[in-house]
This record gives C-alpha cells, structure tokens and sequence, in this order.
C-alpha cells in the first residue's frame, strides 16, 4: 500500500493570490466572520510575525515592514477552488478521499511500476498550479500517517520542493527523527506535552515506544499512531464520506439584533441554506431546531442562550416546510430585550426517503411537485446567471456578516471574472 495526501499551502490565502498577480510575493492574510480575527496568513505574512487569531483591531493599528492585504473571508471562492482542485486529483488518483476543504488522500500504489514516487509528486504540482494557480505540498508514504509526516517535511524542509516520499524503512527513521512529536497527524499539544514529559519528544521516539503502555496510558486511537508509524496500515482511504447526521447553519451578527422581525429574516435565511445542504446530501430531515444567544462577554449585559425543535410527522428536504418549522421554533424561545449576537438552525433525525406512516391528525402534507421546484430553484441558483430567494430573508438587512473586504467572486459570477486588458 501506498498512500500520497496534496495539502494546498495556506490555501484561503493563496485563493486570494491567485487572481491577483501583483500579490504573488505580498503579506496576505483572511479574516474570520465578521471581519474579526486572522484565519489564514501567506508565508510572507507569517514572516512578518503575524499570528493564527490575531484580532483584526490589534493587527489594523500595528505597522509592518511592508504593506499587509487584508481581506474577508470569501467561503464561495474558497468552495470553488476547492472542488476544481479535487476533480483534477480524481483525474491523477484511482481512488481519493477529500480529507478536508484543502487536503486529500491518494491510493498511489503501482505508480512505481511507470515513473518514482516523487516524479508523480511533481507532475501533480505542475497540473495543480497550472489549472489553479494554487500551490500543493505532497507527502507519500505506505499509511496515511506516514503520508502525513512525509507532507509536513516537504513544507518544512525547502529542498525538498515540496515533494517528499518514503518508501524504505531508512527515510522513513530520517524523517521521523527530524519531526517533533508535536508535529504528528493526531497528537495534539495536550499529549505532546505529556510524551514529552515521559522522554518522547520525536516521532521516531514514539515510534519506538511499547505498545501496551501507550494503550494503558493514552488510548488506543495512540496506539494506532504507533502502528502506522512503523509502516502498518490502519486507517483505510474513505472515498465516500460517512452520511452527515446533522446539518448547522448559523452565523454571528455584524451588529447585536433586538428586532424580532430582523431575527426571523435571519432565521429564514438559515434555515433556506440548511435545506439547500440538506438536498446536497440527498437526505430528508424530520426536526427542525432554532437557537438563539446574546454574547456571553458583553459587560453588563445577563447572558441568554436557548434553542427549540421542532418534528415534523412526515421527512422532509422541502425549503418551504423547514422555514416554517423554524419560525415555529423561534417563536418558542424569543424574548424581548435581549442584544442578540448569534443565531441559527439545525437540522436532525435524517432519512434517505420523504416516505413515512401516515397520520390522521397531520395538517400540512407533503408539498405537491416539491422536488421539482426544490431542483429547479437550486438549478438557477447554482447557474451563476441569477438566484432566488424566499422574501422572509429582507433585502439587504444590517444584521449580514461584515466583509468590507471581500473579494469578487472569481470563479462562480459572470459579473466578478477578471478581465485583462492590454
């Protein structure tokens, strides 16, 4: 077995880049809804000194040796990228498995058999770069553990290029032995500390520590870690993604809402983006939850927080129904007088199919021609050439998430694709 994982290198940055050539070698650095602290940073900009969740308002008053991009988080671009990223590593790969929004596994074995391990690497950076312009690190190794370490050296270590494989038990040691114990896939600081306390401190260490003791003092996910780092596979590629069993929309206000009638435009607004993930899943859901909160750190102020469901008797995936079930669901829970910094809907209690027992008592059956229309409003929506959406949303409501810098939608609105003029 051999597994490869393509990591695209400090990705919602480089998103940014990407469209923008006169900010190829410039600090960038994406911020968190909101516009509220750094999420993503280029390498120039951790050059600079700029930390992971630094505050916006701190970072804004700050003077830097050069001028720093700042921009909102664009999630649709990202998205995008994302996708087109992972449809050219399915064109590469015999079997993939999307690790997350910038990351995939790839079933590699037999490549050895037409070219090395690292030549693949690097044609695998060229197609992505090239159809992209995105920047991907590869790491190759016989786990996924292994593949991982190896990814890490490749942006550790320049030399490299960006392309790492260990396949022999020699460079597997080599790199092991350079790679701190913190670094590894699945130990998180709190561990580190403690094998680091125990004379652990480099994955070779680790890798050489028993067995038994490792599962009687941490757990057996530990364990694993071990086995794989001496090259025994355990964790197999998923290539189709476990069915989600609950779906969350929720976003924090730009400003504190105290109007009902604004919390119910936001509400719609969630609850319209759940249905629309809800039918992405092919899935149907049969509760709806609301949930509100004021913010737990404002001085002054008597912190509330609650959330109410509500089940429908017969599944759904309908935009219509799940609006309407969470208006129910926030009428339960509103209370004047509150500053209201957050809310969102939830969905629960999947099922593949709409089917269910009929009731007797049950007042509002399925939708006629439901799926139709769901399909056909998604369609146009996802077309890039309109959208629809349900009035209860307002046009423009000054509770929206703050992005005062964002960037044009690139990739995904005909309006936003750039232009070159010559």
């Amino acid at each position: 077995m051999m597994f490869a994982i393509a990591d695209v290198n400090s990705f919602y940055a480089s998103c940014e880049k990407a469209f923008r050539p006169d900010l190829r070698d410039a600090p960038v650095i994406v911020l968190s809804n909101n516009d509220g602290c750094v999420i993503a940073r280029s390498k120039e900009a951790k050059a600079l000194g700029i930390r992971m969740g630094a505050p916006w308002f701190e970072i804004r008053k700050q003077e830097f040796a050069e001028k720093v991009q700042v921009f909102s988080s664009n999630y649709a671009l990202y998205a995008d990228m994302s996708n087109r990223v992972m449809r050219l590593l399915r064109d590469m790969a015999p079997r993939l498995e999307v690790y997350s929004i910038d990351e995939a596994f790839m079933d590699v074995r037999g490549i050895d058999f037409c070219t090395d391990y690292e030549t693949f690497g690097r044609n695998v950076r060229s197609v992505i770069r090239a159809a992209t312009g995105l920047t991907v690190g590869i790491g190759m190794g016989p786990t996924k553990t292994l593949a991982k370490s190896a990814q890490w050296a490749s942006k550790e270590f320049p030399q490299f290029g960006g392309v790492l494989a260990v396949s022999t038990r020699s460079r597997i040691e080599k790199l092991l032995m350079r790679q701190p114990v913190g670094e590894l896939w699945g130990v998180g600081s709190r561990i580190a500390k403690k094998l680091e306390a125990m004379g652990i401190k480099t994955a070779l260490d680790l890798s050489r520590t028993n067995l038994a003791m490792i599962r009687r003092q941490f757990s057996v996910v530990l364990e694993r870690t071990v086995r794989e780092l001496n090259g025994e596979s355990c964790i197999g590629l998923e290539e189709m993604p476990p069915a989600k069993q609950q779906i969350v929309c929720s976003r924090s206000f730009g400003e504190r809402v105290t109007d009902y009638e604004q919390m119910r435009q936001a509400i719609c607004q969630h609850a319209e983006r759940a249905a629309v993930k809800l039918r992405g899943e092919g899935q149907y859901s049969a509760q709806v939850c609301a949930f509100i909160k004021t913010s737990p750190f404002t001085p002054g102020e008597t912190y509330y927080g609650n959330m109410a469901a509500v089940t429908l008797l017969t599944p759904t995936r309908d935009t219509r129904d799940i609006i309407q079930a969470a208006m129910s669901a926030l009428d339960k829970i509103w209370i004047d007088g509150h500053r209201y910094a957050k809310a969102g809907v939830m969905l629960n209690n999947f099922t593949p199919t709409g089917v269910s027992q009929l009731n007797l008592f049950d007042e509002t059956p399925p939708k006629k021609n439901s799926d139709e229309l769901m399909k056909l409003i998604d369609g146009i929506n996802q077309s890039g050439l309109g959208s629809i959406w349900y009035a209860g949303r307002g046009i423009a409501p000054k509770w929206q998430m703050k992005r005062d810098m964002l960037s044009p939608a690139y990739t995904t609105r005909w309006s936003d694709i750039p232009v070159a003029r010559f």
